[in-house]
């Protein structure tokens, strides 16, 4: 079976990517779903899992600095965003986790270390408790665990962000928004980052939210967001080193990191200085060095 064509504006396979040297762009076809991500590197595969309403590019900063530190860098974007498919029904984060498994198989690598932030925490948490021999470390950074804090911090009833509820109702916010992806996405744009997210930057992620699509692909990461709660609770704690990372004028760090001493066995913190929600592009040199640290054989960091 031949594989789709890809839609006209978006980067081809093996190009290179602007100001990465030794970055390319790529495609697989895995779990039913096309897969777009930016690989570069030599050494240990560090996945990099962005949240939203972001793409790969929020780590673009990062990536360069954590390969020249020895590690092979993989940013995908998730079903649903960036270049990747937008499948028509609704998904779990353990059918993201899936995608994710997947694609490194594809990739031939039997053993990752993994960093999520914001819905992508969400998506390496489900990860990391659906293959914990494939996954050897995991970074949570700025979010709440689904089961582990999520659902008190989505009710505003109770002072939770109003956000949750209104993109669960993925029609009802993918019609609302059409056609003012701009003005929508670019106060949360504004009020995530602490400096970090360039021009550049913001121009490439309206490129793609404006794309087919696009915003109901990004509504959907909250469809089942209770749905995931309940399946993170009975899947088992996990036994691998986990770091808890929020930028310093990110999210409380200690909601999360609750969560994750709930959620894990072996648990450290750190936070990003004078970093924002965009923990990748606000201070990348200092967020390789740590992942480095973290990701080196031997006593994690």
């Amino acid at each position: 079976m031949s594989k789709p064509p890809l839609p006209p504006d978006v980067p081809a396979p093996g190009s290179g990517v602007p100001g990465m040297e030794g970055f390319t762009h790529e495609y697989a076809v895995v779990n039913g779903v096309r897969l777009h991500y930016v690989t570069g590197g030599q050494g240990p595969a560090v996945v990099l899992v962005h949240g939203w309403p972001f793409t790969w590019i929020e780590w673009r900063a990062a990536m360069p600095p954590l390969a020249e530190a020895g590690f092979t860098v993989i940013a995908p974007d998730l079903r649903g965003s960036g270049d990747s498919g937008k499948p028509a029904s609704r998904w779990t984060k353990r059918e993201e986790a899936e995608d994710l498994h997947r694609l490194v198989r594809h990739l031939g690598l039997s053993e990752v270390n993994v960093v999520g932030t914001d819905i992508g925490t969400m998506v390496a948490h489900a990860w990391a408790q659906a293959y914990p021999d494939e996954v050897r470390r995991v970074v949570l950074s700025e979010a709440f665990l689904p089961g582990f804090g999520l659902e008190k911090h989505m009710d505003p009833a109770t002072g939770g962000s109003w956000h949750f509820g209104f993109h669960a109702q993925v029609e009802l916010a993918a019609m609302l928004t059409a056609g003012k992806e701009e003005q929508y996405l670019g106060g949360f744009w504004s009020m995530m980052t602490a400096g970090g997210l360039t021009g550049a930057d913001r121009a490439e992620l309206l490129r793609a939210y404006r794309a087919p699509e696009a915003m109901r692909g990004g509504f959907e990461h909250y469809a089942t967001l209770v749905e995931d709660g309940r399946a993170a609770r009975t899947a088992g704690r996990l036994a691998m080193p986990v770091l808890v990372l929020n930028g310093e004028h990110g999210l409380p760090q200690q909601i999360l990191l609750d969560g994750a001493r709930e959620a894990a066995t072996d648990v450290r913190a750190d936070l990003v200085p004078g970093s924002a929600h965009t923990i990748g592009a606000d201070n990348p040199a200092w967020l390789a060095d740590r992942l480095a640290r973290f990701f080196r054989p031997g006593p994690p960091a």
